[in-house]
């Protein structure tokens, strides 16, 4: 099961905000049917054999189950089962059949990919019928990049605040959406960074950039050039990699502000390729790591 279940959890909140009808224009009977052998699952209800019955008599003849039961009727495995028993769920609720307003269903289909980016994961146009688009549920995996796995290991086993999202979110992004990859480096930084101060308990300026947060991070570890005798074994190496630290953050900064999430973009403005936000997140995660070990050893001694 690799779409979590908070994915799934995010993914069934956002319909039932939307207030999304699952089964479309047909009743839900029908919409299951073209999924799952009704007549070979049980029913909750002693009264009838199967779940072709209690469905009906409670969705159609009494109406006193809620609109979105089947998200936790663990009977149709959306929420605890195979990642492809959701996704053809998913898939169904966008066929031409079942809603047959191709904008509508388009709409649905962004809300979709941009929960189940996060695990990597997306639904994608297969086929059409009558020109109307049929989808199919796929893994459009996750980037391999070895500081980002550096990071998973070392950051995700901490409390460290949103930093297990932000790193499955990059790893999603890398490929698919470089702009939301190098938002998230600097959101990557900027966790680590406060989540180190706080636990020193040094305060925060209100605002604070990033560059200013490195800076005082980096200061708090006593990380800064200064701070390195002339005795250490290459000491003048250390200094020069030490000076660049602040330099990475502004960089990854910069790339946010123009290129990333969170900022309105002109029209023509033209994006990076996932090789630039290769470049972001590697240098985003290396970073938070050499700040979180040094943090961490040096509390333990």
């Amino acid at each position: 099961m690799k779409i979590t279940p908070i994915t799934r959890r995010d993914l069934f909140d956002v319909m039932i905000v939307e207030q999304v009808n699952w089964s479309g224009s047909l009743d839900e009977t029908e919409f299951l049917s073209r999924l799952y052998n009704l007549k070979q699952i049980p029913s909750t209800d002693y009264r009838y054999s199967d779940a072709e019955g209690d469905i009906f008599q409670h969705r159609v003849n009494n109406s006193d189950w809620e609109d979105h039961w089947i998200f936790n009727d663990r009977r149709f495995a959306l929420m605890n089962g195979d990642d492809e028993i959701l996704l053809k769920f998913l898939a169904e609720t966008v066929h031409p059949v079942v809603r047959p307003d191709v904008t509508s269903s388009q709409k649905l289909v962004t809300i979709y990919n941009n929960i189940l980016i996060n695990d990597g994961f997306e639904i994608a146009e297969r086929a059409r019928i009558s020109g109307k688009p049929i989808y199919i549920g796929r893994n459009i995996g996750t980037s391999t990049i070895p500081a980002l796995s550096a990071a998973k290991d070392t950051l995700s086993a901490t409390d460290l605040v949103y930093v297990t999202q932000q790193i499955t979110r990059m790893e999603a992004a890398v490929h698919n959406d470089p702009s939301l990859a190098i938002g998230t480096a600097k959101e990557l930084i900027e966790s680590c960074c406060k989540t180190i101060l706080q636990e020193r308990e040094i305060n925060l300026g209100n605002g604070d950039d990033l560059p200013k947060l490195v800076k005082t991070t980096v200061r708090e570890l006593k990380l800064t050039p200064n701070d390195i005798p002339d005795a250490t074994k290459a000491a003048d190496s250390i200094r020069k990699l030490l000076s660049n630290l602040a330099t990475v953050a502004y960089g990854i900064a910069e790339l946010r502000n123009k290129y990333g999430t969170g900022h309105g973009k002109a029209g023509q403005t033209r994006g990076l390729t996932s090789r630039h936000a290769k470049l972001a997140v590697g240098a985003a995660s290396t970073l938070s790591v050499f700040l979180v070990e040094t943090h961490r050893d040096q509390n333990n001694n």
